[in-house]
């Protein structure tokens, strides 16, 4: 499963795990509290795996890409890591699966205390619509994912603050309900 710590507020390189000390971890638990999801999976066979195929059919997750980023894969790389590193929400959700190489999702809290989640091969998040959170590299500067969709992808980010839009409206209730 992927391993998850509160952030210190270090402004050095975002690549690094920004671990408080002492260390906070978070559990699995406390990221399904925020509606994030987790699995492990079998990354050698993705393309064969009845486990991935039976999260697919059950999410409707119809639609797939697979993206590696890597200076020498990725057009305007050095822009694209600032892009994602941009605090932002999607109106859909977005799920992700680290078929080789690793990174790091931050998600907030809901104190807005920023949330690391270490994710490497493997492993696969759902984050829902409306939760602010940001993509990263970690220092090997390689990841190659596999991005879903329930249909048509929809790439939009909407960068903080975002309030106005009804999918945050939607998941500030179910954060309420969880309290």
């Amino acid at each position: 499963m992927v391993q998850a710590w509160y952030m210190d507020d270090s402004a050095e390189d975002q690549r690094r795990p920004h671990r408080l000390d002492p260390d906070q971890p978070v559990t699995v638990q406390q990221l399904s509290e925020l509606g994030v999801h987790s699995y492990k999976l079998d990354a050698d066979n993705y393309e064969s795996d009845p486990e991935l195929a039976k999260i697919r059919k059950e999410n409707n997750y119809t639609w797939m890409d697979i993206i590696t980023i890597h200076k020498d894969t990725l057009p305007n790389y050095e822009q694209k890591l600032k892009i994602f590193y941009e605090e932002h929400l999607h109106l859909d959700d977005e799920i992700r699966y680290i078929l080789e190489g690793s990174g790091y999702f931050d998600v907030r809290d809901k104190e807005e205390r920023w949330i690391r989640i270490f994710m490497q091969k493997g492993d696969m998040i759902t984050l829902p619509a409306g939760i602010y959170h940001r993509f990263t590299l970690d220092e090997n500067n390689y990841v190659k994912a596999m991005r879903l969709f329930v249909g048509e992808p929809i790439w939009t980010p909407y960068n903080r603050p975002a309030e106005n839009f009804d999918a945050r409206t939607k998941y500030l209730q179910f954060l309420e309900q969880k309290a």
